[in-house]
C-alpha cells in the first residue's frame, strides 16, 4: 500500500497521508447513480461492459448501432429531440467505449437542467478514476509521545490515528478532502488551546 504524507499542521501536532485504495467499490455499483450507460465497444471482449443495463433509452441504441458510421450521432440527436436528453460519448485510450445520459425528465428531476451535463461528466470521471485505479483515502495522524512504565526517561513518539475517509475517486479530490480534514484538526486544535 502506498501512501505519502501530504501535509503536516504548522505546530507538527496533526499530519494527513493520502493512501491508495485498493479495494474500491465500482462506483457503477452505487444504487444512487442517475445516468444511464449503454456500452459501444468492449474492444473485443477485453473490457467489461460499464453497465450490464443500458437504460431506458438502450432499445433505441439497438435499432440504431448497426450503422457504425452514423449511430452515435442519431442516437445522440434521438435522446436530444424526442426525450430532451443530454448524450455524452467516452472513449478512453483503455477502456470500454461507452454513451453517458439521462432523459429530460431525469435532468430536469436532477437540477432543472442548469448542471446536468457536469453530472454526466462526474459520474465519468468517477468511473474512469477506478478503472484506472486512481481512487484515494486519507488518514489523519495525531503526533502521540510515549514513555516507557519501567523508565519514564526513555520518551519516543508516533502517530496515532484519529480519522480517516476511503473510496475518493480521483487525486485532486482526494487531495483537496484530505487537507480539508486536516484543517478541521488543526483549527480543533487551536480552540482547545483557546480553551485552556
Amino acid at each position: 500500500m502506498s501512501d505519502d504524507v501530504l501535509n503536516t499542521t504548522d505546530d507538527g501536532r496533526f499530519r494527513v497521508r493520502l493512501v491508495h485504495d485498493e479495494y474500491a467499490e465500482n462506483p457503477r455499483n452505487d444504487r444512487e447513480t442517475l445516468v444511464h450507460v449503454i456500452t459501444i465497444d468492449t474492444h473485443l471482449g477485453h473490457y467489461h461492459p460499464v453497465d450490464q443495463d443500458g437504460g431506458p433509452l438502450a432499445w433505441a441504441w439497438e435499432r440504431l448501432k448497426w450503422n457504425v458510421w452514423t449511430g452515435v450521432d442519431a442516437f445522440t440527436r434521438y435522446v436530444s429531440i424526442m426525450h430532451g436528453g443530454i448524450v455524452l460519448e467516452s472513449a478512453p485510450e483503455k477502456g470500454a467505449r461507452s454513451l453517458w445520459y439521462m432523459t429530460g425528465e431525469e435532468i430536469f428531476d436532477l437540477d432543472r437542467g442548469l448542471l446536468s451535463e457536469g453530472y454526466i461528466e462526474a459520474e465519468m470521471e468517477e468511473y474512469q478514476a477506478w478503472t484506472t485505479g486512481d481512487v484515494w483515502g486519507y488518514v489523519v495522524e495525531e503526533r502521540v509521545g510515549w514513555t516507557r512504565d519501567d523508565d519514564p526517561r526513555q520518551f519516543m513518539e508516533t502517530w496515532k490515528s484519529v480519522d480517516d475517509c476511503f473510496g475518493l475517486y480521483g487525486a485532486p479530490y482526494a487531495r483537496a478532502e484530505a487537507r480539508a480534514a486536516l484543517a478541521r484538526f488543526a483549527s480543533s486544535n487551536v480552540t482547545e488551546k483557546q480553551a485552556a
